[in-house]
Parts: C-alpha cells; structure tokens; sequence
C-alpha cells in the first residue's frame, strides 16, 4: 500500500570494538519510533520488525535492542545469517517460479553478503558473510576517492574470503539463473544501462561482468560526491557503492557468473511470504 524508507548506515557507525555509536543507536530509535507511528496511523493490524547483520553482529546489540524496546515499544527480532539468506531466497523463488529451475543468489547488503543456491524454495546450500558494502567501506576505503593501490587489495582479499564458500556453492550444483538482489545490486544495474525504476518491476534488468568492470575502473576515481550525481545512485548511497560494486565483482568473479538477473523481491518479502504460508498452516505451504 506503502512504502517508507530511512537509511541508518549502521554497518558504518560501527567503532572498531564493534559496538553500533551512539549516533548510529539514536538514528535506529528514531527510525523505528517513527515507522511505528506510520504503521499506527495507518491502520496497520501487526507489526513485524526485524533487524540484520549490522545489529546482529554489533558487541552492545542487547543494549541497543533494549534501548529500541524501552523508547519505543518496539522489539526488534534479529535474523540469523542464515534465515537472512534462506528468506530471501524464498522471495527470488516465489518471484520467478519453478519453471526457473536451480537458482543461485547474491544479496549485498550492509553488514553482509548472502549467497545461496537451490533447486527448491529452501536452499541447498545458504551463507551469511561479513562482507557488507557499508562493513568494508569502514574498514577499507575511508579515503575519498578510494586509492588504486587499496582498490587492488581489497579485491585480493575479497577473493580470498570466497574461495571455500564459491566451492560448496558450486559443488551444490549448476545454476539454471544466478539474481542479485538488494538495491546495491540494482543501482550497478542501473548504472551499467539497465532500465530505471520508473518502468516497473517486470522489465527484465541484467548486470554483467563485463559491465561492472568497466563501472568500477568510472566509480572508483570519482568523489562521494560526485558519485551522488550519477542517475541510479542515491546521496545516502554514494559512499558505499565501489565497496558494493567490487564485492559484486569478486562474487561473480569466484562463481565464473558472466551475467545475472535482478530480482526486484528480497528480505521483506521473503518476511511477508513466510508469515502467510505459516498463517495458511503448516511450515511452508509449496505449491507445484
């Protein structure tokens, strides 16, 4: 019916012992203070509200999740990296149906990338990583623009972290169509020619390797702010978008993918899709 949004870039107020700042707590208060007022004034009959892996991971997470309950009322259930990946999946299946056979997905968000491969509406094989593009833009690229020298580490090292988790993947089987999910991966669509938002959900958009190659080699010379002027990337967005696009680049790289689909559905509709097929009685209702 609606839709609200309000970045918080809690993966980046994060302190190097791990604990989401003081600023970072106050924008979640009042984030979900104020999403808790819209559901009401909307006449909405449940709230369901979940947090991911920037307060997942956070060291003070109690703390934070104690002081969201005691100012607003609010208890925040948190996702497991897992149940991250396997939801979203979920909505990719749901979204695209079974004549799409095996699917593998990739989720950048945040705090994490999710990456999971099935032939079914569970998954066979799910990871949660700690390689958000908000989590590597704090620890990597803190100078603006990014230097080429710090560029080709962190794709060093981001092809190190995926070595075993591109194995199982792999070893799981071929994919019959690999998505991207999240609105990381649709902005490098966008910004690589796909077709803006504006012509609806259903047109079919692609990101390529090729594509994003060339994309980082644009982005990863530019300003945050210039970065905010291109058409796809949003202000809140500009600062973490080489992070997100060199974690896409070496995901693709890992799994030999040439090409992938967005999905436009992810996380809140897996959410939705799960609480429906529960209510409807059982553990998920799969319809062949």
């Amino acid at each position: 019916m609606s839709s609200t949004k309000s970045t918080l870039r809690l993966a980046e107020n994060t302190d190097d012992s791990g604990d989401i700042t003081e600023i970072g707590a106050n924008r979640l208060v009042a984030a979900v203070g104020d999403f808790a007022s819209i559901a009401a004034t909307s006449g909405c009959g449940e709230l369901m509200a979940f947090a991911t892996s920037a307060v997942r991971d956070a060291t003070n997470s109690d703390a934070v999740l104690a002081r969201v309950r005691a100012e607003t009322g609010v208890n925040l259930e948190v996702l497991s990296g897992v149940d991250e990946a396997r939801l979203t999946f979920l909505a990719v299946r749901r979204w695209f149906g079974w004549s799409a056979g095996r699917i593998m997905n990739f989720d950048i968000g945040g705090g994490s990338l999710e990456l999971s491969s099935g032939a079914d509406e569970d998954p066979d094989v799910a990871f949660s990583l700690q390689l958000g593009a908000g989590r590597l833009t704090r620890d990597w690229l803190q100078s603006d623009p990014p230097g080429k020298r710090r560029v080709a580490v962190l794709r060093d090292w981001l092809d190190a972290e995926l070595v075993e988790p591109a194995k199982a993947l792999r070893a799981a089987g071929a994919p019959d169509r690999v998505v991207g999910t999240s609105k990381t991966f649709r902005s490098l669509a966008r910004l690589t020619g796909a077709a803006p938002s504006a012509a609806g959900p259903r047109v079919r958009r692609t990101l390529t390797a090729a594509g994003l190659r060339q994309l980082i080699a644009f982005i990863s010379r530019m300003t945050t702010a210039d970065r905010a002027e291109l058409e796809g990337v949003s202000a809140d967005r500009s600062q973490q978008i080489v992070a997100g696009a060199l974690i896409a680049e070496a995901t693709m790289r890992a799994l030999a993918v040439e090409e992938l689909e967005i999905c436009p559905w992810a996380l809140r509709e897996g959410l939705i899709l799960r609480k429906l097929d529960t209510e409807m009685g059982g553990e998920l209702v799969v319809a062949r």
